[in-house]
């Protein structure tokens, strides 16, 4: 066992390759493994890292691994002294025995931390020599802790952006599932029912409903539950910028395609790739650039402003509208192919004053969620407040019931929301409305009456017999001045 470092030179010179390789830790690695096989003669080795995070430890690199060891990326090579090393931040050298091969093991450390360890095989037992590699050893792991370092410090932010970034996209799916659209009555199970059919395809969906209905929040519930939820979710509303302007947001343009444009950029379709675009107020687009979008519906392609390159795109779109889609074809104010290009899978969201059983679901979920974004504690909406909510029309629909709710959260000092925290708006019920409505006392009464209705309803929990006895009315009676309100019992179960 008289080995001799006849190549010790060598290696010595040849140490200066690992900081050439940069900060690639693969690369430096491989030229460690290199020279530790050429001018140590060592049998097997591997380099092991230590995750900041868990303190797990784990194979790197190696060479001579066995297939399992390789597979699994975790020690059977010299599993204990690693751990020795690691805790102990000092070499542990064991000799073998009995023709067992000798192990090396030098901590990589860094400052006071130890980041890893150099495993070493040798086949002789010579002590003196042992040691002599150890020392070598050190200083290659000298050389490789700062590459080390910084590729554990990228590891842990890798790690925690994956985690983040999958922590926010499950948050976006909770929020934006179908359940999240709240509401129980018949016309929004049905919306319901439609996204759950068509999220999963590929299929371009019109949206459709008045302003204020939630047509963006069905587009979301749509692209998170669907295929291609990885990717990017891209917004645009074709109504809130001028037509100049338009096109470059949506297809990008290339430098100097018009004045200020000073470098090129990319449009609303690329940032899309592999994801979804959801094109709000599609209706609002000129004809020239239906015309532009209806080739990427039919292509998935298109050119840059002032560009000549085609650039294809592979993404879903979605598309909403307030208006009147098929009027305006037989008006020739919108294209029929387009339109029918978009109309693949329409869904219509149905207006507020059409699902009423849903306004007390709402202003309670609005309640909450204000609070809790406010920070202060949850309120609850008194009866006759209720009630006024109940008899509005809401002609700006779900938008309008949350900002009414919004304000009324900041004018409440207590915890009671009551009727004077509510716009005047909402102070003239639904029913005054109607052509036979009389003055002020008319409207009060009115006012006064559903109130009172809602109350009694809410007390015996939607019982209608119970809640005629306790206003003294009949039952038929108290049914139709229910309907006159627009008032469900079903809504106070």
């Amino acid at each position: 066992m008289g080995e001799c470092h006849t190549d010790l030179l060598p290696l010595l010179g040849e140490l200066g390759r690992i900081p050439s390789e940069g900060s690639d830790l693969a690369g430096i690695l491989r030229v460690l493994l290199e020279l530790m096989q050429r001018h140590l003669k060592m049998a097997r080795g591997m380099v092991t890292l230590r995750d900041p995070e868990s303190g797990r430890i784990f194979v790197q690199q190696g060479c001579g691994l066995s297939e399992e060891e390789e597979a699994s990326g975790y020690l059977a090579l010299g599993e204990d002294i690693v751990a020795q090393a690691v805790d102990s931040g000092r070499t542990v050298v064991l000799p073998g025995e009995a023709g067992n091969q000798s192990l090396l093991c030098v901590p990589i450390r860094r400052d006071r931390k130890v980041l890893g360890t150099i495993v070493a095989e040798r086949h002789y037992a010579n002590r003196r020599m042992l040691e002599l590699d150890a020392e070598i050893l050190a200083i290659l792991a000298a050389l490789t802790a700062q590459a080390v370092e910084l590729h554990l410090q990228e590891h842990v932010r890798k790690v925690a952006l994956e985690d983040e970034n999958h922590r926010l996209h499950s948050a976006l799916q909770s929020r934006f599932k179908p359940s999240s659209i709240i509401g129980s009555s018949r016309p929004l199970q049905e919306v319901h029912r439609l996204i759950e059919k068509v999220a999963r395809s590929r299929a371009t969906v019109l949206i459709l409903g008045e302003s204020g209905v939630g047509k963006e929040l069905v587009a979301s519930a749509i692209h998170y539950n669907g295929s291609n939820a990885e990717g990017p979710f891209v917004k645009f509303n074709c109504a809130a910028l001028p037509e100049s302007v338009i096109e470059s947001e949506l297809f990008g343009h290339e430098y100097g395609a018009f004045t200020g444009a000073a470098t090129p950029r990319r449009g609303r379709f690329e940032a899309a790739d592999g994801g979804t675009i959801f094109l709000d107020e599609v209706g609002e687009l000129s004809p020239a650039m239906q015309a532009k979008l209806l080739r990427v519906l039919q292509e998935k392609s298109f050119e840059r402003v002032g560009g000549n390159v085609t650039h294809q795109v592979d993404l879903r779109i979605l598309a909403a509208t307030s208006r009147d889609l098929r009027a305006m074809v037989e008006q020739s104010r919108f294209r029929g192919d387009l339109y029918y290009r978009l109309n693949v899978f329409p869904i219509s969201v149905p207006p507020l004053r059409e699902r009423d059983s849903d306004i007390a679901i709402l202003a309670e979920h609005f309640v909450a969620r204000l609070s809790s974004r406010m920070g202060i504690p949850a309120k609850r909406i008194s009866t006759p407040a209720m009630g006024m909510l109940m008899c509005y029309h809401w002609p700006g629909n779900v938008r309008e019931l949350e900002n009414v709710i919004e304000r009324a959260v900041l004018l409440c000092e207590g915890a009671v929301i009551e009727p004077h925290h509510l716009p005047p708006s909402l102070q003239t019920p639904a029913v005054s409305e109607s052509p036979s409505a009389g003055g002020i006392l008319d409207v009060r009464l009115g006012q006064a009456e559903c109130e009172l209705i809602a109350e009694a309803l809410k007390r015996h929990k939607g019982n209608m017999t119970e809640s005629a006895a306790h206003l003294g009315l009949t039952r038929r009676v108290l049914g139709l001045r229910m309907a006159r309100h627009n008032l469900n019992h079903k809504e106070f179960r």
